[in-house]
């Protein structure tokens, strides 16, 4: 982990002065959890969750909000101001500050939409089968959210069926016993060292 922060932070800036790393792949696949091991190792770089962006009448429609709210004034140099979406409430809560660290995650399914894509450092997928991640996200929350899952699969599959990240992924992301296996992907310009002790972190 501490060998893919490394080279994270030499990446050249991809929107104004921040290096944005997406991590991108299907709902309960791993990334949120990746995506704060991998924070950690970039010393609490600061993380966006798509979740907070999208809504329940937004699930993929949430482009322009974050373009407006994040992308333009990370762009500029300055801290984007967003209000994060509560699932339960059905609101946007109260702003939160987000500031223009030297790298900045973006996690969440659509982080490599076409549309973030000439904005991001690095995109990174996380490697797990549709079904699989699918299975375990349902595992995850729940009988409550069983309704909730069945019409998520179908605007997943719809999604990247339109607009695949995974052809665009530089690198890939497994969980492994050990932590995280980071292959390249198959845009791949960035290329992992050779195998170290960093090659396999929790």
């Amino acid at each position: 982990m501490h060998d893919l922060a490394r080279r994270l932070r030499a990446l050249p800036p991809s929107l104004g002065p921040v290096r944005l790393i997406g991590v991108d792949g299907h709902a309960g696949s791993g990334k949120s959890t990746f995506a704060g091991h991998l924070a950690a190792a970039l010393d609490g770089a600061p993380v966006l969750h798509l979740d907070d962006i999208a809504t329940h009448d937004e699930l993929f429609s949430w482009t322009a909000r974050l373009t407006a709210q994040v992308i333009e004034p990370l762009g500029r140099g300055e801290s984007a101001r967003y209000a994060p979406y509560d699932w339960t409430l059905r609101a946007f809560g109260p702003p939160r500050l987000l500031p223009p660290a030297p790298v900045l995650l973006v996690e969440g399914v659509g982080a490599g939409r076409r549309e973030l894509r000439p904005h991001l450092a690095a995109l990174l997928w996380m490697e797990l089968p549709a079904p699989e991640s699918w299975a375990r996200g349902r595992r995850r929350d729940g009988e409550a959210q069983r309704e909730f899952w069945d019409g998520w699969t179908e605007a997943e599959r719809a999604h990247f069926a339109g607009d695949p990240s995974h052809p665009h992924a530089d690198l890939t992301v497994r969980a492994t016993p050990e932590g995280y296996e980071v292959l390249p992907g198959p845009a791949s310009p960035l290329r992992p060292g050779p195998p170290g002790p960093d090659s396999h972190s929790k």
